[in-house]
């Protein structure tokens, strides 16, 4: 079983030591965002997890207790983009807060375990397709020597989010806007050690040495755990995406970081009042088990073969 921690929110940003908490108990409860009612109880034991994988803007609260982590398979998906607080209002500054706590955990756990994001990809008359091609080489060589990869992707205007984004007047990128941006990308990111791959998107890009990208990764993973996988694709998620079955242990409208774009925290207030109903202590991430909830515990397994592998 693999863990997603979490597409929903950002867990390490705000709930650190919550998933801290998670894992010394063993198990943590969610509940089915169509079901509010129905909660999962999903163990957390060594045993069963095959991995984890955190979604974070801002693991700056993870770094002085990472080595509890030391059980388990685990990567980072680190989105630092080059929008300013009229598109991400309440991440860190990145000059003295993001880009040194990327270099600071890339130095603890290793480049392989941290993978640089660089999305959505919004375009509007500040953020344009120069200004992407500037910041996105500054970020570049900061990072050189701290990723192994940067996964990109353009803005999908969803219909719960298209409200929050307004403001921002952005326009959908033509066909050659995307070839060259994407080209010059390849080449910056290939003149400082770092390949690109794209997130769900339809575009073909492999002339440009861009592939498709797995986000939850079934070869990372068994490069970094040094075992193999017997896992398949995540039927749940787009057709274009390539990651593997994983179990998502967030809640949508938690996060505080108040992403204009964000898909799964479109709801400003309510993410407050969630974020306000959280105890560390309890396994929920927001809020506690009631009376009218009902708790399954879920079958998981390990999906390791068994086989080492020795090179």
């Amino acid at each position: 079983m693999i863990i997603s921690a979490s597409r929903r929110t950002d867990i390490p940003s705000f709930y650190s030591d919550w998933m801290f908490n998670r894992l010394k108990e063993g198990y943590v409860c969610v509940r089915n965002p169509m079901n509010i009612h129905q909660i999962s109880q999903i163990s957390l034991s060594p045993d069963v997890v095959d991995g984890i994988v955190f979604w974070t803007k801002n693991p700056t609260p993870m770094l002085e207790r990472i080595h509890e982590l030391d059980k388990y398979t685990y990567y980072f998906q680190f989105t630092l983009n080059s929008y300013g607080k009229d598109v991400e209002k309440n991440i860190p500054s990145k000059n003295d807060v993001i880009i040194p706590t990327f270099k600071k955990l890339s130095s603890i756990i290793g480049k392989e375990r941290i993978v640089w994001r660089y999305d959505p990809i919004l375009i509007n008359e500040h953020y344009t397709i120069e200004y992407h091609k500037k910041y996105f080489k500054k970020l570049c060589e900061s990072l050189s020597n701290y990723t192994e990869k940067c996964t990109v992707s353009f803005i999908d205007l969803y219909k719960n989010t298209e409200r929050n984004i307004q403001p921002l007047n952005i326009h959908i990128p033509l066909n050659d806007e995307v070839i060259d941006l994407m080209d010059f990308f390849s080449t910056v990111a290939k003149d400082n050690g770092i390949y690109i791959d794209t997130c769900a998107e339809e575009y073909d890009l492999s002339s440009l040495n861009v592939e498709h990208a797995c986000c939850i990764d079934k070869q990372r993973l068994e490069r970094i755990g040094n075992y193999q996988l017997k896992i398949g694709k995540d039927k749940n998620q787009r057709g274009v995406c390539g990651c593997i079955e994983s179990i998502d242990i967030g809640m949508y409208n938690t996060c505080e970081n108040g992403c204009m774009y964000c898909y799964a925290n479109f709801n400003g207030e309510m993410a407050r009042k969630n974020h306000e109903k959280h105890n560390p202590l309890s396994p929920l991430i927001s809020g506690k088990i009631e009376d009218d909830d009902k708790v399954n515990i879920r079958n998981v397994k390990s999906n390791i073969d068994g086989q080492l592998q020795l090179f």
